[in-house]
């Protein structure tokens, strides 16, 4: 039997640091229409704002920053351009971080590979004397030893990605861009791949603003459940509201902690909105989130003053 790890000291896991609910949107068809005709040109801006990024790689700074966010304001608005810019931010960001963790990962399986290929065939472990067992049988030995090359060759190139600032992301999703090779075995058409695809690619999310009418001024939610956005500049011929919005006929009603979105809402509290669409269901939905205050979290002992209790 395998010696099992000994477990770490107790302590308390503190709340959570924000919220999120979402509410499906009843859109008409001009509705839908309209929306899809936001989240496409601004999901083309987007792209080529996380492609510019991107080129920047390390020697990205505050002064690069500032010029991409005044091209795309003329290009759409003010607050959409804040909120593409924060968005391809945090995309190169978690892409670096993935890398990282790949990084690990690779060195972590070579290191692994080459501790067993170092032993006999057929060796046991040695946990006390920190061996690795061998592997079984010589082609399965030969098969790792090609395997370490590989990774090895992996690691090289992303090492040099690392190195000179280069991420590789698909929006949209890799997956769903590998899947076009494989329409057959996903069950999907190609028109049916390519709404998808467009559904993914597409950008409607806006962070909040406190002080703001209703906490948002890009896409605004009022206490009556009435949503509107703001128009990029290419679509402002499409509004039918003062100052470049588009009013759509849905209702939002969020069910799931509604009333703490509307306190927030009704005292001006940022909230951030994301609309988007889900193909395989044919339906629109919203999605509110905020932040919390930091609770402060009590001494373990403080909370076991009364008893614990807990579950499998």
């Amino acid at each position: 039997m395998s010696v099992l790890g000994k477990l770490g000291a107790p302590f308390v896991v503190p709340g959570p640091a924000g919220v999120a609910i979402r509410d499906r949107l009843r859109v008409s068809e001009s509705d839908a229409a309209v929306l899809a005709e936001v989240g496409m040109v601004l999901g083309s801006l987007a792209a080529a704002d996380l492609a510019e990024r991107s080129r920047k790689g390390l020697a990205h700074d505050a002064a690069s920053w500032a010029v991409r966010k005044r091209e795309l304001t003329g290009r759409s608005s003010a607050r959409w351009a804040g909120s593409i810019t924060k968005a391809t931010h945090d995309q190169w960001a978690l892409a670096r971080r993935g890398q990282a963790a790949h990084l690990a990962w690779l060195r972590g399986q070579i290191a692994s590979i080459e501790a067993r290929l170092a032993r006999p065939l057929g060796a046991k472990a040695d946990k006390r004397a920190g061996l690795a067992r061998g592997y079984a049988s010589r082609s399965e030995w030969h098969a790792k030893s090609r395997r370490l090359h590989t990774l090895k060759d992996r690691l090289a190139v992303v090492e040099a990605d690392r190195a000179a600032g280069r991420v590789r992301v698909v929006r949209g999703g890799q997956r769903l861009a590998n899947t076009r090779h494989h329409l057959e075995a996903a069950g999907l058409s190609e028109q049916a791949w390519r709404e998808r695809w467009r559904a993914e690619r597409m950008f409607m999310a806006a962070d909040g603003e406190s002080g703001k009418r209703f906490g948002n001024e890009t896409i605004r939610v009022t206490d009556t459940g009435r949503l509107s956005v703001k128009l990029p500049a290419p679509l402002a011929h499409l509004a039918n509201a003062p100052h470049g919005r588009y009013v759509l006929d849905a209702a939002v009603r969020f069910q799931h902690r509604g009333a703490e979105w509307l306190d927030r809402i009704a005292a001006n509290r940022a909230v951030a909105y994301r609309i988007h669409h889900d193909t395989v269901r044919g339906r629109w939905y919203v999605t509110a989130s905020w932040q919390r205050a930091a609770a402060p979290v009590l001494p373990l002992q403080a909370a076991l003053a009364r008893g614990w209790w807990g579950w499998t």
